[in-house]
């Protein structure tokens, strides 16, 4: 039986016997997953386990491994730290429990959930056509799902978009349904990957129809596709509709400004400029852990610092606290230190509004549309620096100048969101950390192979259709 198969075998078990991990619902009878979606509630319980699911690998590796394989971020270099092997680039196919392993595995078992309500949807149409509303948006959220999936998994364990001319490099594999016990699940290439991601986030809009979907930035709403084409868009170099879909998630939640700003991390705020976020009330994630300001295993680098002390008014440099003892600076952008610890939310943002101005800043540049771009940047600048935009002065008058521009404040402003990795391959730069890092890794020139994981080696044991990536 091949590994992915083996996931989605046990995981489609759990599904149905672990109501406290993944449903959150009575499931006393249903003792398989075609009975378990034979009636509304089944569907209703699969969606928050989906979620579940999804906040799972985000929680523990996801979000962590871009920033510690980039150059903003320091870590501990002593100790039990289980992000060392990708922040000094020797990531081991063995590793089974780590970024290698667990993004593979927990991605794959998120696909599982998602697949079921997508495979299950139609019959439940035919069999409770009063409930098509509901069925249609249950859709359009799996749907969304489904192709953040996708998108995750193929920035880990693939190339960039343009790392070909053409994008015929290898990617991940394309799941849509479970596979047979028989099936050797093959990868398809970046292209292919990337067309499923844009064809099912399209699907979703249109099922939205005139419909905004939840207000709560927990779900997946039309707001949230919105966001997430416009960065599938930036990343397949598509600069007409990422400023098209950025622009629609613009209009759709403003920027938060001030307090209201600090307060989307340092409270649990619904009604900020998040398109999606991960609901993490009561989880104990990775991410915690790690950056934990008592003992983090991961904190600003001296190269980050260097770019928000630029502006001392800088909004910003709230969210960091300055930890005398080790003279480091940690995030706050996941700690809720208000809060009581029954009532904890570690929250995880995965698109907001500040990052569609930056898309459409970048992708107006690459259309030679340079007054768009930096109008775009002002008004970023003008919210953090606290000022009004016509008070922001910008000199760079070169595409290529802006284009150096909007790197800056991209890093700045996504600084620990899980971005900068896959900002330095996309965009086919260097990857070089400052002189007191404390990687045995100064820097990683572009291209390279070990810019991705390798495939976990469980995988590649019994799954004769998979090929492992260059040099692993």
């Amino acid at each position: 039986m091949k590994y992915i198969k083996t996931i989605i075998t046990v995981f489609s078990f759990i599904l149905v016997t672990n109501c406290d991990s993944f449903l959150e619902v009575d499931q006393i009878g249903k003792s398989s997953i075609p009975v378990f979606f034979s009636d509304m509630d089944g569907i209703r319980g699969a969606l928050p386990g989906a979620y579940s699911s999804v906040y799972k690998y985000y929680g523990e590796e996801l979000v962590l491994y871009p920033d510690v394989a980039g150059d903003m971020l320091q870590l501990v270099s002593v100790g039990d730290n289980p992000m060392l092997s990708q922040y000094n680039y020797n990531s081991n196919p063995q590793d089974e429990l780590t970024a290698v392993g667990g993004i593979w595995t927990d991605a794959n078992e998120a696909l599982v959930n998602v697949n079921n309500i997508l495979e299950y949807q139609p019959e439940l149409l035919d069999a409770f056509p009063e409930s098509a509303d509901e069925l249609r948006i249950i859709k359009a959220e799996a749907l969304f799902l489904r192709a953040l999936i996708h998108f995750d998994l193929v920035r880990v364990y693939a190339q960039p978009y343009n790392f070909t001319a053409d994008a015929s490099h290898i990617g991940v594999p394309v799941i849509l349904k479970t596979p047979s016990s028989d099936d050797n699940v093959a990868r398809n290439t970046v292209k292919e990957v990337y067309t499923q991601i844009i064809k099912d986030l399209k699907e979703s809009e249109t099922l939205y129809g005139d419909e905004t979907g939840s207000e709560s930035s927990y779900y997946a709403s039309k707001r949230a596709v919105y966001g997430l084409l416009a960065r599938a868009f930036l990343y397949t170099e598509n600069w007409t509709e990422a400023v098209s879909y950025s622009t629609l998630a613009i209009n759709s939640t403003p920027l938060a400004e001030g307090q209201d700003y600090l307060d989307m991390f340092l409270e649990v705020e619904d009604d900020d400029e998040s398109l999606f976020k991960l609901n993490g009330k009561l989880k104990s994630p990775e991410l915690i852990s790690f950056y934990n300001l008592q003992s983090p295993l991961g904190y600003a680098s001296e190269k980050l610092m260097n770019l928000l002390d630029e502006n001392p008014d800088d909004l910003r440099l709230q969210l960091l606290e300055f930890n005398s003892g080790a003279n480091t600076y940690g995030t706050l952008k996941y700690l809720k230190e208000s809060l009581p610890i029954a009532e904890k939310y570690y929250n995880i943002i995965v698109l907001r509004t500040s990052e569609m101005y930056l898309i459409r800043a970048e992708a107006n540049n690459n259309l030679d549309a340079l007054t768009e771009a930096i109008a775009d940047v002002k008004t970023l600048l003008a919210r953090n620096y606290q000022k009004e935009v016509s008070e922001i002065t910008i000199t760079e008058n070169t595409k290529e100048a802006v284009a150096a521009l909007i790197d800056v404040e991209r890093t700045k402003e996504l600084c620990f969101e899980g971005h900068r990795l896959y900002d330095l391959t996309r965009t086919k730069q260097d990857m070089v950390r400052d002189a007191s890092t404390s990687s045995n890794i100064n820097e990683v020139l572009y291209p390279n192979s070990m810019f991705i994981l390798p495939i976990p080696q469980k995988e590649m044991d019994v799954n004769t259709g998979m090929i492992q990536n260059e040099d692993y």
